[in-house]
């Protein structure tokens, strides 16, 4: 399936004659037609593998993305998903969240139940809208950082010297001090599960990565990396196709 995309689709719908119950290939189908720009039998596929399980979040992550390659929101084939399945609402709503649509977000939540998810997910929402609003003090002139941004210079640079030397016991313990005080930045969620990986804790990891995304805006360098430590991860545990898909989100160039 790396960018031979017929002969996959080919491979797929022989496997899928041999068993057409099967939605794991009804996934790699919508994934193939999409890499190979056809959105609408992608769709056709994406929906037979969501409606076989609603509460997967990497099915319905895929059929959003089939949708926008059509400029369409999810939202016009509701009624051909199960759209009142709870899970599937909550992973649309962070599924906005994540291709920082967050006005499409806070929709989806005005309209759920509360729960701790639900809080939990408004609060990174308005964090991000928040962060939006300033600038970068990152990347201002050393003259104009405010003396409050020393911890975070220094924790960057303590942990960048733990990567280097992969002293991963103490890099997790590190970003665990950071995350305390700058609970709101995805590097230190990434040094955690690069530690967390690095130490053979890969589920561990892959949460405190998944996070890490969660946190990010707008950084394709830190997002190759954490893309490439979560395939990484999804590679040690078996999940081959997770490994794949994250691989293919890495932004050449970056």
């Amino acid at each position: 399936g790396i960018e031979n995309y017929d002969k996959a689709i080919n491979l797929f719908l022989e496997c899928k004659r041999l068993d057409i119950t099967s939605n794991v290939v009804d996934f790699e189908l919508a994934n193939s037609y999409l890499a190979n720009k056809q959105p609408i039998m992608a769709q056709q596929y994406g929906i037979e593998a969501l409606n076989a399980r609603p509460e997967n979040y990497w099915y319905l992550n895929v059929l959003v993305e089939i949708m926008d390659k059509q400029r369409r929101a999810i939202e016009t084939i509701k009624d051909e998903i199960a759209f009142d399945n709870d899970k599937l609402i909550e992973n649309l709503a962070l599924i906005y969240f994540q291709k920082k649509k967050f006005q499409e977000s806070l929709n989806i939540l005005k309209e759920m139940k509360d729960s701790s998810f639900k809080k939990s997910l408004a609060r990174k929402i308005k964090d991000s809208l928040d962060r939006e609003k300033r600038v970068d003090p990152i990347k201002q002139a050393p003259s104009e950082q405010n003396t409050d941004l020393t911890p975070l210079l220094r924790y960057k640079k303590e942990i960048g010297e733990l990567i280097s030397n992969k002293d991963y016991p103490s890099l997790v313990i590190k970003a665990e001090e950071a995350l305390e005080e700058f609970p709101s930045q995805p590097y230190f969620y990434f040094a955690k599960g690069m530690g967390l990986n690095r130490s053979g804790k890969r589920k561990e990891a892959i949460r405190e990565l998944e996070t890490a995304l969660d946190f990010l805006i707008e950084d394709n360098e830190l997002g190759n990396k954490i893309y490439k430590e979560l395939a990484n991860a999804h590679t040690f545990l078996g999940n081959s196709s997770k490994a794949n898909m994250y691989l293919s989100k890495i932004k050449s160039g970056s």
